[in-house]
């Protein structure tokens, strides 16, 4: 008589399944209420099935099968006397570590009959079986001990009533896999038998197997996991564009990332903003105008002065994206303020701050909720308290990212600097920059100090990813940046949680060894195969030559030489191009300052201006009169103090990557606050792009939506905010020389002022009409980053 476990009606049989999700909706996250109800129905079907007193959990036909019925479904295809299977058993206690295990199934048993002896249980029918866990093609399941006694009478009773109808603690990692309380010892194991076959179906589930599952629990580790590049990928800050994003996309991510944990699937809403060009911007009194195109023409919008410059609605898009439970409660809401040219970049966009945000939460167990609300903010972001805390309940206590080192979690920016660096190979001077793609090999092992003994974890024979947008470890990228095409170097890093170790290891038993040894770090060896420098780069490369930047630091050279500037400060300084440029020349410069605001540009800056600076002193050039140097971590939009009154100051195409109003608040500041003798702003002629993407070369990285599209609709990078027309930029600057008591003149580089449509780069030249500057208010916000000083380095004078 053939006899049925209820577990496998409950998972496997679709129609009742969805029957009990509609009689209760709960059914949906509790295998346990679908068992109930279909013994409930079976027992008011007296004269079809009868429920097994001895095995409760139980079901069988009254009438049995035909024998020839039953002998068609118990044939043996294969010739083995035993299948083996290699699963993986998760302890209840978490002070015990999960390991492999094999099971062997007879060729005329039952795979759950000997899944429920390993778990302690008499057969098959005190066996739970889970939902599929990963991908829905697969069998992966975790099996588990039923309850001593179901709660037939009461389905609703409290989780802690229900607890103790099981044998063993809350299982909290089977749990977590699950989304269901699992208690006791599981099973995990992909094994079952599938639609219309009689064979058994089973995979190998390995440490490996289970580790990589642990790691795409998190918004980060989806994104490792579909680069394949564990211990390398690091969920990028930004969405630039398609073309230079590499793996899955934020919107997939975020999509996974709910299927995972057992959320509804995220809903997105877009939004089509279209505004009258002839309105007035908020806050610049300027009106939009871009140039891109539609399916039906071309639309303009833009910065303008007249409404001449109006020619019909902005087409823009915004998205907000809101997270619910499988019970539809809603757990957070993003919803960004800015818009994008694209639809399908404000998705992107939007689903990567929700990402960024879950990152911040799943790898800081200890932060407190009112950092958690104040991240929020910052990324638009409202949550609901109870239901996150409910929803990721278990997160903590599986990711323990920062139980062991203070720098535990992989991805931080914080982790230690690498160790024992060593760079070889001829410089070819091809290096990386900011937003240039870099196409690298890679292996990391696993090396144990002491007896030098080596465990290969992860490599990759190319690995492409994009400068300055933090897609890689930041130990990684740093090594990167200091390197040339054909280079290659090997560094020590501390090592990372181990559950990232083993998600990447082949060989686990190894693996586990070495690491017993608590004397290990990580070793990357890294080769740079090659540097594709971004779309701007190549469009100025194809034009001008010297290229465009050369042009503007020779632009300000000269300035530098005919008013005899003792002192410069540049707003924007990024990596300190122009800085480390001006030190090539010999000029009057006694003091030089950078301002930025990301610590990882002005790390390199520092890098590179130390070195220079100390060549020179060293080698007693006396075309350097140089004394000192400091670079600032600040925002240029605020004051401070100390770079008042210099003799000039710079902001080489620095504004176009602000918002508008910024760029605007931006000018009002410096003329009015920091008051240089001399100031120099250039920003991208709109009006030369037409030029410069007529003659640009393609590669097959550039964007084949933006292939299609009209090239003059192009702004010259993805982050550019704006780009101004000539007379857009004249009005801009005009108006801050008026209302600050400056004098202004326009010029550019790259092209003739006589010749349409000007110059590629223009150039505001703002010169103080009044020799005498005000006393300021003291203010400092901005932290000096680093310091040099030219006593520092001559030896003491005699006596």
């Amino acid at each position: 008589m053939v006899v049925c476990p209820v577990s496998v009606i409950a998972v496997y049989d679709a129609k009742t399944g969805n029957i009990c999700k509609y009689i209760n909706p709960a059914a949906e996250a509790n295998s346990l209420l679908v068992i109930s109800l279909v013994l409930r129905a079976a027992a008011k079907l007296t004269d079809l099935v009868l429920i097994s007193d001895e095995q409760q959990l139980s079901i069988q036909r009254r009438y049995p099968y035909p024998p020839e019925i039953i002998a068609s479904i118990n044939h043996e295809s294969s010739l083995l006397e035993s299948i083996p299977i290699e699963v993986i058993h998760i302890p209840a206690s978490l002070e015990k570590a999960v390991d492999s295990l094999t099971l062997n199934v007879a060729s005329t048993g039952y795979y759950l009959d000997v899944i429920a002896r390993e778990l302690g249980v008499t057969d098959a029918s005190n066996v739970l079986i889970s939902r599929i866990i990963g991908k829905a093609s697969s069998e992966m399941r975790i099996y588990s001990s039923a309850p001593k006694q179901l709660p037939f009478d009461d389905l609703s009773e409290p989780k802690d009533k229900q607890a103790s109808h099981f044998e063993g603690s809350l299982n909290v990692r089977a749990s977590y896999f699950t989304g269901q309380e699992v208690y006791g010892d599981a099973i995990l194991a992909s094994v079952g038998y599938t639609w219309k076959s009689t064979d058994l179906f089973r995979e190998a589930v390995s440490l490996r197997s289970y580790y990589r599952m642990l790691v795409n629990k998190t918004p980060s580790g989806i994104y490792k996991i579909s680069r394949d590049a564990i211990l390398a990928a690091k969920l990028p800050s930004a969405f630039t564009t398609k073309s230079n994003w590499r793996g899955s996309f934020p919107r997939d991510i975020l999509c996974t990332f709910c299927r995972v944990h057992h959320l509804s699937e995220p809903v997105f809403s877009t939004q089509s903003n279209l505004l009258d060009a002839s309105l007035d911007l908020p806050g610049s009194r300027k009106k939009l105008k871009v140039t891109q195109s539609s399916e039906d023409g071309t639309i303009e919008a833009g910065i303008g002065t007249s409404t001449q410059d109006s020619v019909g609605p902005i087409g823009t898009f915004s998205c907000e994206v809101k997270i619910y439970s499988k019970n539809q409660e809603l757990i957070l809401q993003c919803s960004p303020q800015e818009s994008h040219r694209k639809q399908t970049d404000a998705m992107q966009s939007t689903s990567l701050k929700v990402l960024s945000w879950l990152n911040i939460f799943f790898e800081n167990p200890d932060i407190s909720l009112e950092k958690l609300k104040l991240l929020a903010e910052k990324l638009d972001i409202n949550f609901t308290p109870h239901s996150l805390f409910k929803e990721f309940s278990l997160c903590h206590s599986m990711h323990n990212f920062g139980s062991s080192r203070p720098h535990a979690c992989i991805d931080n920016a914080d982790v230690d600097e690498p160790s024992f660096i060593d760079i070889g190979g001829q410089n070819s001077g091809v290096t990386p920059s900011n937003g240039s793609l870099a196409s690298i090999s890679y292996s990391v092992s696993l090396f144990r100090e002491g007896d030098c003994m080596k465990e290969h974890l992860e490599s990759c024979e190319e690995f492409e990813f994009e400068i300055g947008n933090e897609a890689v470890l930041p130990h990684l990228e740093t090594v990167v940046v200091q390197m040339a095409v054909g280079q290659s170097a090997y560094f020590r890093v501390e090592l990372p949680p181990s559950e990232f170790i083993l998600a990447a290891a082949g060989d686990s038993l190894a693996t586990l060894s070495l690491l017993s040894s608590r004397s290990c770090k990580l070793e990357y060896s890294i080769t740079l195969l090659q540097v594709t420098e971004p779309l701007e780069d190549r469009m100025e490369q194809a034009l001008f030559s010297p290229p465009l930047s050369k042009q503007r630091v020779e632009f300000a050279v000269q300035h530098i030489k005919e008013s005899s500037a003792a002192s410069l400060v540049d707003f924007g300084c990024g990596s300190g191009s122009l800085l480390d440029s001006l030190l090539s020349y010999p000029t009057s410069l006694e003091k030089i300052v950078g301002v930025d605001i990301s610590q990882r540009s002005l790390a390199k800056a520092a890098k590179s201006l130390h070195s220079k600076l100390n060549a020179l002193v060293d080698s007693k050039e006396p075309s350097s009169k140089i004394k000192s140097a400091v670079l600032y971590d600040g925002s240029i939009t605020k004051f401070d103090s100390r770079l008042h009154g210099f003799d000039i100051a710079t902001c080489l195409e620095v504004i176009e990557h602000m918002e508008e109003e910024d760029a605007c608040l931006f000018g009002g500041i410096v003329l009015s606050s920091f008051c240089p003798r001399i100031l120099i702003v250039s920003t991208p002629n709109y009006e030369y792009n037409v030029i410069l993407q007529r003659n640009t070369p393609h590669g097959q990285e550039d964007d084949p939506d933006e292939k299609n599209q009209s090239q003059s609709c192009k702004f010259r990078n993805h982050d550019h905010k704006f780009e101004w027309t000539r007379a857009q930029f004249e009005d801009w600057a005009t108006d801050l020389a008026t209302r600050h008591n400056y004098n202004v003149e326009f010029s550019g580089v790259g092209g003739a002022v006589d010749v349409e449509p000007g110059f590629a780069s223009q150039i505001a030249i703002f010169r103080r009409r009044d020799d005498n500057v005000t006393n300021v208010e003291l203010a400092d916000p901005y932290v000096p980053i680093w310091e040099w000083s030219r006593e520092d380095r001559l030896p003491p004078k005699e006596p």
